[in-house]
C-alpha cells in the first residue's frame, strides 16, 4: 500500500535520505526522544502562511480565528502579529487571550450560553465585540447596563436554515440548532428589531455559521443567499459569516484552500447584493495540517482470524474526535515516512474503554514494532484544545518547530499537576 500523502504533513515537512521526518528543520524521532510522547508537534511556518492566507483572501479585520480549534497563550500571540482579530467563546478562552495581551478591542466573544459573570468580564476587558445568541442574552445585557452603564458593540447570531453536509454533532445552522436567532421563524427579525430600540447595546452587525468540517463550499454559497435579502433589510454595517471549512484528514480527501473559500464568498456576496463586507472565523483551516502527533507503540495484540490491537501511549484523551464523530486519521513511521504501509491495524489507546480508537483501519509498514514512534498527521485542531484527564492521564506537550529550532509552548503536565485541585 502507498506512502502517507505528502499533502498531509505540514508545510515545512522534509524527508533525509535515511527516511526520517523533519518538520521546521527539526527531525520529529529527535523530538520525541527529548520531550517524550505523547507530543503535539506544530509547524509555526504553516500557521503563519494559514494566517496571512486569511488576511490577504478576506482583508485586514475581517479574519478572525476561531480559538476552539487550538489556543494557548503563543497562539494568541502568533494571531495578533499576523493581524487576526480572535474569536473566544467562553470566559476561558478571553482570559487566555487577554493573558497574551490580545488586544481586546480585536475579540469577537461568542456563547450561547453566556454567563453574567462572562459577560461582565468582557465588558470590563473592554471586548470589541460580542455576538448575541438568544432573547434572554438580551435581557442580561439590559440588567447589566443598569448596573455600570457601558453599552457593547454586539451582532446578533441568525440561523439561516442551511443544512450543511458534514456530521451532525457539528450543523449549526439549520432551523433545529441550540444556536441563534431562527431566521425562517421570524425570531432574527425581533431580534433586531429589539436590539436597535435598546439604549443598552450598540448593534452593529450579523453573524451567521452552518457548520464545521463542510467540504461543500456550496453549502457556504446557499447560506450567503438565504441571508442577503435579511442583511439588506437589516442595513447593518458588519457581516460575519463564521467558519467551518473542511480539511483532508485521510488519503483520498480533498479541500478548498482559504483562498478557494474566500472567491466563492466573494462572488456569491456579490452575486446575491449582499452590499457589506465579509468577515470569517477560520479555525480548523489554520492549524489542523500545521500540527502532527507523536506516540510511542506500546503493544501489538494480534488475534488470528480479526484483527491486530496496536497500542499506543494517549488516546481519546489526546484526541477525542474519532470517539465523537468518527473521525478519521492516517497514521506513519517517521524513520521511513516514504515506506509502503500494507499492513492493517487497528490503533488504540491507553484508556479503560473499547471504544478508545484512534485509527479504525490504520495502514502500517510490516515492520513496526513495540518501542517505534507512531505519527498521526493533521492533529492540530481540536486534539488539545478537546482533550482531558481521563484516566488521570496528563495532557501531552506542546511544541511549536521553525527555522531548525523547537520551543515548548505548552508543558507536560505531571501527576502532581493532577493533584493540584484536591482539597
Amino acid at each position: 500500500m502507498s506512502a502517507i500523502p505528502r499533502h498531509l504533513l505540514p508545510d515545512t515537512a522534509t524527508i533525509d535520505t535515511r527516511g526520517r521526518l523533519s518538520i521546521g528543520g527539526v527531525d520529529l524521532l529527535d523530538l520525541a526522544a527529548e520531550h517524550g510522547t505523547p507530543l503535539f508537534v506544530y509547524d509555526e511556518e504553516h500557521v503563519r502562511a494559514r494566517c496571512r492566507e486569511a488576511v490577504d483572501a478576506f482583508g485586514a479585520g475581517r479574519a478572525i480565528y476561531a480559538s476552539k480549534a487550538f489556543l494557548c497563550t503563543a497562539m494568541a500571540r502568533l494571531v495578533r502579529e499576523e493581524g487576526l482579530r480572535l474569536d473566544v467563546a467562553t470566559g476561558g478562552e478571553l482570559h487566555v487571550a487577554l493573558a497574551a495581551d490580545f488586544p481586546p478591542d480585536r475579540l469577537v466573544l461568542h456563547g450561547n450560553n453566556k454567563s453574567n459573570d462572562e459577560l461582565r468580564m468582557a465588558r470590563q476587558a473592554g471586548v470589541g465585540r460580542t455576538v448575541v445568541d438568544s432573547f434572554d442574552e438580551l435581557d442580561r445585557l439590559d440588567d447589566l447596563h443598569a448596573e455600570d452603564g457601558i453599552v457593547p458593540s454586539i451582532l446578533l447570531r441568525v440561523t439561516p436554515g442551511i443544512e450543511a453536509h458534514t456530521h451532525e454533532y457539528v450543523k449549526t445552522g439549520q432551523d433545529d440548532s441550540k444556536f441563534g436567532f431562527g431566521l425562517a421563524a421570524g425570531d432574527a427579525r425581533r431580534a433586531v428589531q429589539r436590539a436597535a430600540a435598546s439604549s443598552a447595546v450598540e448593534l452593529v452587525g450579523l453573524h451567521a455559521h452552518i457548520g464545521s468540517q463542510v467540504f461543500a463550499v456550496e453549502s457556504f454559497r446557499a447560506a450567503i443567499e438565504v441571508l442577503a435579502p435579511f442583511v439588506r433589510e437589516a442595513g447593518l454595517p458588519e457581516l460575519i459569516v463564521g467558519g467551518g471549512l473542511g480539511v483532508a484528514y485521510v488519503e483520498g480527501e480533498e479541500a478548498a484552500t482559504l483562498s478557494q473559500w474566500a472567491r466563492v464568498l466573494h462572488a456569491a456576496a456579490e452575486q446575491h447584493a449582499v452590499g457589506v463586507p465579509i468577515a470569517v472565523e477560520p479555525g480548523r483551516s489554520i492549524v489542523a495540517a500545521a500540527a502532527v502527533t507523536l506516540y510511542t507503540v506500546g503493544t501489538l495484540k494480534t488475534l488470528p482470524g480479526l484483527r491486530t490491537y496496536l497500542a499506543v501511549d494517549g488516546g481519546m484523551s489526546d484526541n477525542p474526535r474519532p470517539v465523537l464523530y468518527g473521525s478519521g486519521y492516517e497514521a506513519f513511521l517517521p524513520r521511513e515516512t516514504d515506506a509502503g504501509r500494507p499492513r492493517t491495524v487497528r490503533i488504540v489507546g491507553k484508556h479503560c474503554e473499547s471504544g478508545d480508537v484512534l485509527v479504525s483501519n490504520a495502514r502500517v509498514p510490516d515492520d513496526i514494532a513495540v518501542g517505534d514512534i507512531l505519527c498521526t498527521p493533521v492533529t492540530g485542531a481540536y486534539g488539545h484544545s478537546m482533550g482531558s484527564n481521563y484516566n488521570k492521564v496528563p495532557r501531552p506537550a506542546v511544541v511549536f518547530v521553525r527555522d531548525g529550532g523547537a520551543r515548548v509552548v505548552v508543558r507536560r503536565e505531571t501527576y502532581d499537576d493532577l493533584l493540584r485541585f484536591d482539597v
